[in-house]
């Protein structure tokens, strides 16, 4: 897995970290999981770009998920984006499908 960026990453990554990897971060960090031609993913974007411009700091990690790919099915992904709080590499919260940066916001919060 690359370093996770740091504040809003604009690009899913092919280069998924591994469960092990993400039980080893420590503090929060916001892993986002969908696909660069996803319709309700690129609409999210603006939202979840927003959101962070208040937590530069957060490591947002974007996955490209799809059929087969082990860490989405591990998280039990089913509609793209989902996003999930992890905090010191455990899920906290998670949100589907966000609308709005309010409801990004409100999961970053937890």
């Amino acid at each position: 897995m690359a370093s996770p960026n740091v504040g809003f990453n604009p690009d899913y990554s092919d280069d998924a970290p591994t469960l092990e990897q993400l039980d080893a971060l420590t503090g929060d960090a916001l892993l986002e999981f969908g696909a660069t031609w996803c319709g309700h993913c690129q609409a999210a974007a603006p939202a979840v770009r927003q959101a962070l411009a208040d937590h530069p700091r957060l490591p947002h990690i974007k996955v490209a998920d799809g059929k087969g790919r082990p860490l989405g099915r591990a998280f039990r992904v089913k509609l793209w984006p989902t996003l999930i709080l992890l905090r010191d590499g455990q899920e906290v919260a998670r949100l589907v499908r966000p609308s709005d940066a309010d409801q990004v916001a409100k999961l970053i919060r937890q």
